[in-house]
């Protein structure tokens, strides 16, 4: 890895991914003194980047820093010290593989997606260290809105890193007052939090949608955390990540507000709405929707109970509705309270 210091001249940080997330993030980067080039597979959104300082079609109203440039060229990603990647988990395959005949072999590459790939099962750690094998690895998770990251307002994030010393480096890149990540060497626990708490939103926000009031929506997160932690521990992760930043944190907020994309999808489904019809009228990506069949057939083959999210798996696989899935959770034998 090169050193970087904040403000170094000549340092740059790609990002791959145009989206609400992707921009937050160079906002963020801007904000740290780096100069930034962020890559899109749109023309229109490197067009209004690079000349009206904006990306209305995911982030609008927000101005951009003067140090944020795209471009439309994976390629030109190869200049970059350290490139986040923010493409969505279900494309991060497609993404990587278009990136990595351009990489250089000491950049670090910053996962930023929040899903289990549906085809395979893996963790994003697991698809990029296919694609490219030893090149430096890390993931950056957490609670957050990418509106209130591009605008400046506070929030903390987890980087997490097998490469601790890797993790702690990229704080240092990234880190600001408004900015405030922790480094961690719990890889997989960082990327497992960030895949579940999608699912659990979508279940929040068919709470909402049902109206079945804040008392169902608390017990319904506390319950989502058990099973993040179920899975977590059956893959290694440990606890305290699972009940950090990178874990509850991301929890309470996805399932605490429709500005989350998961519960507001969710919300759509319980008031009677088609996921079709949800999808369809979306630019923007619902991660939830892709993770929760994989992530519950995952848990069923392991013996892991995750009766929340196999709910969310039925319903967004169409083989129940919102209220059939509702009744199904609350039907369920009383038990003891346990992880």
């Amino acid at each position: 890895m090169k050193e970087t210091t904040k403000n170094e001249a000549g340092t740059t940080v790609g990002v791959l991914g145009g989206g609400a997330w992707g921009t937050a993030l160079a906002c963020a980067a801007a904000r740290a003194g780096h100069r930034v080039l962020l890559w899109a597979r749109e023309a229109e959104v490197v067009a209004a980047i690079n000349e009206r300082r904006e990306n209305p079609a995911f982030l609008p109203g927000i101005p951009l820093d003067p140090a944020i440039s795209a471009s439309g060229a994976i390629g030109d990603l190869a200049a970059a010290d350290l490139i986040l990647l923010v493409a969505p988990a279900q494309f991060m395959r497609a993404s990587v593989s278009a990136l990595a005949p351009h990489l250089r072999e000491d950049v670090p590459l910053v996962i930023c997606a929040k899903g289990i790939e549906r085809a395979s099962g893996r963790l994003m750690s697991e698809v990029v260290g296919e694609i490219v094998p030893g090149v430096p690895l890390a993931a950056l998770s957490g609670p957050t809105f990418a509106h209130e990251v591009a605008r400046g307002l506070p929030a903390a994030v987890t980087i997490a890193s097998d490469d601790i010393a890797l993790a702690e480096a990229l704080v240092a890149d990234l880190g600001q007052p408004t900015f405030r990540p922790y480094a961690s060497d719990d890889l997989i626990g960082v990327q497992i939090g960030g895949a579940v708490k999608n699912v659990i939103a979508i279940a929040c926000g068919v709470v909402a949608g049902l109206a079945l009031g804040e008392n169902a929506r608390a017990a319904l997160i506390t319950r989502g955390l058990a099973e993040m932690i179920r899975f977590g521990r059956h893959r290694g992760a440990r606890l305290e990540t699972m009940v950090g930043l990178s874990g509850a944190g991301d929890l309470f907020l996805t399932c605490s507000s429709t500005a989350s994309r998961n519960m507001s999808l969710g919300k759509a489904l319980g008031e009677g709405r088609s996921l079709d019809d949800v999808l369809g009228e979306r630019r923007s990506v619902s991660e939830g929707v892709w993770t929760a069949e994989i992530l519950a057939r995952l848990a069923s083959d392991a013996g892991i109970e995750m009766p929340i999210t196999e709910a969310v798996a039925e319903l967004v696989g169409g083989r129940t509705d919102a209220r059939l899935a509702a009744e199904t959770l609350l039907t369920r034998p009383f038990t003891r309270e346990e992880i």
